[in-house]
């Protein structure tokens, strides 16, 4: 799947909110037009007209189309909370580090008389804020999914397999393959 890391990313960081955003319809518009300014700005961004974001603020129309108000609940969660998502962020990126529990195939380079098959674990693991800074940065410079799945394949190297330098030493090269689900937390 392409942009999984991305998406991991994103669900980690929509679930980092100190408060729910609004659950009715009206609560999000009035929202959505503290934010945006006017009906015509929100109109644009969830392709209605002024019209029907100023039927949906004031209750007469109480509930709007699937495809409207799945684009209400996206613009609302885009700028819902912000300031907690980047600092959440900065903080797993300086001191807390990321945790990363996924299945899949992990496949590697090892030295001669070592098994180097690729196979499907189970892993939950806590990985340092260097990985997490790294990991932002890869995502905020454009970087693509197999890019930032090697970020996590070599934080996997030296926590997971090399238990920070204690085992696997000639360990060198880590691959995420396969990934069944992947999820992140910070």
């Amino acid at each position: 799947m392409a942009g999984e890391i991305e998406d991991a990313i994103e669900r980690a960081a929509r679930e980092s909110f100190t408060r729910e955003p609004p659950k009715t319809l009206k609560g999000k518009i009035g929202y959505l037009l503290k934010q945006l300014g006017s009906a015509k700005a929100v109109a644009q961004e969830i392709g209605v007209t002024a019209d029907s974001v100023n039927r949906y603020r004031r209750g007469a129309r109480k509930h709007a189309r699937a495809d409207v108000a799945a684009r209400i609940d996206d613009a609302v969660r885009a700028r819902w909370q912000p300031g907690v998502r980047k600092r959440r962020q900065r903080q797993a990126a300086s001191t807390g580090g990321i945790t990363v529990e996924t299945r899949a195939r992990f496949g590697y380079t090892a030295p001669v008389g070592t098994t180097d098959d690729g196979r499907f674990r189970r892993l939950t693991v806590h990985l340092a804020p260097e990985h997490a800074r790294r990991l932002f940065e890869a995502r905020d410079a454009g970087a693509g999914d197999q890019q930032m799945r090697q970020i996590i394949a070599d934080g996997f190297k030296e926590v997971y397999f090399q238990d920070g330098g204690a085992r696997a030493m000639g360990l060198s090269d880590v691959a995420i393959n396969d990934i069944d689900y992947l999820d992140l937390d910070f």
